[in-house]
């Protein structure tokens, strides 16, 4: 059986690629990147589109050729920068479904999510409801699967949320700690993907894919801070919700900026109003049971690598922040004072020049590091822009070395944080 996986090089996608790549399915995976799905599932076929732009059965047909069976795995939280909620979820779902028929495709698998329909609070939902709804009236032998909250040994998403609250030191701050989830495996949804696919289970349904009993939040971030191996928290307050709004509000606007994060308002309301699922019908269907969230966290490293990216969550916004801010805020002390700054460098005519160049330039540098396509070049041009000045300074004024308020010393750090921003800024 030949295999289009969408969003397959995604935390689920890249998954279910490798459980049906086991059980000898031919793979195809679609994703923005086909570089970045040859890196992550290199034992696949790659497809380079921006899903988005999908939305007509004639944009799909020359990806459909020989293709018997459709997963759907692509999707994303919020709209922002990079993302049209409506668009990926909905229309191009639908033109989709209307190639797939006269391409003589026949199963088609929908990964959506418990809580999804028409009246849901979040768009991430009421979108995802309309596309599962585009998949119910199509004429393919559909299945609708409802992952809980994913737990896998990648970090992103809902995991990445649970390493970086539980990477705080010392305390836990949670906002409705007591808010009930029922929890999934990832390698167990790549399964149940299977099994759809192998017709082990009846087709034309819809299957919650969920641990039996559920757990608060309180509960499931204290299992991943024992798995991870921290100690636990000597504080776990309950915040209330006000507190969290602005949190939401900067991880939102940090969204239109082309950042991920996973303290954006969707995440927070979503598990505020519970993450739950009846695993019931799959079970009678499959006969099979999920894995309790102990059972999937004892499967799980507790290594180095994931307290050291438990940390970063929370340390990397604080780093680029800070990074921006200090060239900013340099560029325009430096154009308040031009004839200030220009004194103090040798008299040659083009100081007050030089100056209001340089200012302009730290500004620039500042504003591409919070612009998330352009941050990870921002911070290498950061540290070489840094050591050009202190190189200059060196020649033009080497008496600033001994400056009693270290005024070219300054400037090592903030190489150093800007490669170090360099290095972490990864998303898969």
């Amino acid at each position: 059986m030949r295999i289009l996986i969408l969003g397959g090089y995604g935390f689920i996608g890249a998954e279910i690629m490798r459980a049906c790549a086991a059980a000898g399915y031919e793979c195809i995976g679609l994703g923005r990147s086909a570089a970045t799905g040859e890196r992550l599932v290199p034992d696949a076929q790659w497809i380079g589109a921006d899903m988005a732009k999908l939305d007509s059965a004639e944009k799909w047909t020359p990806f459909l050729a020989g293709v018997d069976a459709i997963v759907n795995a692509a999707g994303a939280l919020q709209d922002g920068a990079r993302y049209d909620l409506e668009a990926i979820h909905h229309r191009a779902v639908a033109a989709l479904l209307d190639a797939a028929p006269k391409m003589n495709v026949k199963k088609f698998v929908q990964i959506s999510a418990p809580g999804a329909n028409a009246k849901a609070s979040t768009a991430f939902l009421r979108t995802k409801a309309a596309g599962d709804a585009a998949v119910r009236a199509s004429s393919l032998e559909w299945t609708v699967l409802k992952p809980g909250l994913v737990i896998g040994q990648g970090a992103y998403g809902g995991t990445a949320l649970l390493r970086m609250l539980a990477g705080f030191p010392l305390m836990t701050p949670l906002v409705s700690a007591s808010a009930l989830v029922q929890t999934v495996a990832l390698e167990e949804v790549a399964a149940a993907v299977v099994a759809v696919l192998k017709s082990e289970v009846p087709a034309r349904r819809d299957y919650d894919l969920v641990e039996d009993a559920p757990h608060s939040l309180r509960d499931i971030v204290r299992g991943v801070r024992r798995q991870i191996g921290f100690s636990m928290a000597k504080f776990e307050p309950d915040l209330p919700a006000w507190i969290a709004a602005p949190v939401g509000v900067a991880a939102d606007l940090a969204g239109l900026l082309g950042w991920r994060s996973p303290l954006r308002s969707t995440a927070l309301k979503v598990m505020r109003e519970d993450v739950l699922g009846d695993p019931a019908p799959w079970r009678a269907a499959s006969g099979r049971e999920f894995s309790s969230l102990d059972e999937t966290l004892a499967r799980l490293p507790g290594s180095a690598q994931e307290r050291t990216f438990a940390r970063a969550q929370a340390a990397v916004p604080i780093m680029i922040v800070t990074l921006a801010a200090f060239w900013i805020a340099s560029g325009v002390i430096a154009l308040t004072q031009v004839e200030r700054a220009a004194a103090l460098l040798p008299d040659f005519g083009a100081a007050s020049i030089l100056v209001i160049g340089g200012a302009i330039l730290d500004i620039g540098v500042g504003a591409a590091l919070i612009w998330r396509p352009t941050a990870r070049a921002a911070s290498i041009v950061s540290v070489l822009v840094a050591f050009s000045y202190l190189l200059a300074g060196t020649l033009l004024a080497p008496q600033f070395w001994s400056d009693p308020l270290g005024a070219y010393v300054k400037i090592l750090p903030a190489m150093a944080l800007g490669l170090a921003v360099a290095l972490m800024l990864e998303e898969r």
